[in-house]
């Protein structure tokens, strides 16, 4: 399967750190992980903004993206921005902006495939401002770097109760470099099923992630999306038809491998980037051409 290209997402394999509780920045050396990546089979890997701030106090953009190229890998992820449709002049924005800067620079530093945005805080707004300060954003991102904007719709996001929104979004902007970031494991908690990604236009399908588990919400959600997913093939989502229907609408990698688990995160490196790449190489022989 090596002509599928996987990509390993900051949070899979970004080792014992405390998503978005405490340090975020891992201990594994941006050369081990490039290294690691390769070694296994990906062919690029994910950077979570507060990782690239830790990195840059001793070393710079530049030599990050010689270390990544020097390693064979080809794709990288940069996330995360949120409360860019705040009005300016608030807080939240001027946060958002100073990040804004940062993850751009990133992505032009690594010419990187994606930036991934969206409402983790869970920021009430207006789709019709939404999709004004969206298209805004995709204008502005497109004066630095050729990486696509890509909105990831999550269950807690209060500005969407379903696709249809996530697809007016993307389509309304009408942003070359716009597009929906699609994760199984949201899609299935969603209980948004395979087919149902056939209406995405597929020019508008920018980035895809591969993650599993219950259908069910555990009884703290919140810790379950950040500590309890499940590595693809070993939940109760249909991962080869979520697959199958976003390659029916011509997406053409490379896919990511999105496992928030905190049991992953505490193995040894090799073995989580082991376990990371092959159940997910595995989905793409599961009935998937």
């Amino acid at each position: 399967m090596a002509e599928t290209p996987l990509m390993a997402t900051y949070w899979t394999v970004s080792g014992p750190v405390e998503v978005h509780t405490g340090r975020e920045w891992s201990l594994f050396s941006w050369s081990d992980r490039c290294a690691e990546a390769t070694k296994v089979g990906f062919r690029g890997l994910g950077l979570w903004h507060a990782d690239v701030s830790h990195q840059l106090e001793s070393t710079t953009l530049q030599e990050m993206a010689n270390v990544f190229r020097d390693a064979g890998l080809e794709y990288l992820e940069v996330e995360f921005l949120w409360d860019f449709f705040v009005p300016e002049g608030e807080l939240k924005r001027a946060d958002s902006d100073r990040l804004r800067k940062q993850l751009f620079e990133t992505a032009a530093a690594f010419d990187a495939h994606h930036i991934k945005v969206g409402n983790i805080p869970e920021t009430p707004c207006e789709l019709d401002q939404l999709i004004e300060e969206y298209a805004a954003l995709c204008d502005d991102a497109a004066q630095h770097t050729n990486a696509r904007i890509s909105y990831e719709i999550i269950p807690f996001d209060p500005i969407f109760t379903s696709l249809d929104e996530g697809i007016r979004l993307v389509t309304e902007a009408g942003r070359k470099n716009g597009g929906l970031a699609i994760d199984t494991w949201h899609m299935g908690k969603l209980r948004i099923p395979p087919e149902d990604l056939r209406r995405i236009p597929g020019e508008y399908l920018a980035w895809v992630e591969l993650s599993d588990g219950p259908v069910e919400f555990m009884d703290d959600p919140i810790d379950e999306v950040i500590n309890h997913r499940r590595l693809p093939g070993e939940g109760e989502f249909d991962i080869p038809g979520y697959i199958e229907s976003c390659r029916a609408i011509g997406y053409e990698g490379p896919w990511g491998v999105e496992i928030l688990s905190e049991e992953l995160r505490n193995l040894p490196m090799d073995e989580e980037f082991k376990r990371a790449y092959e159940t997910t190489v595995a989905q793409f022989g599961a009935g998937v051409t």
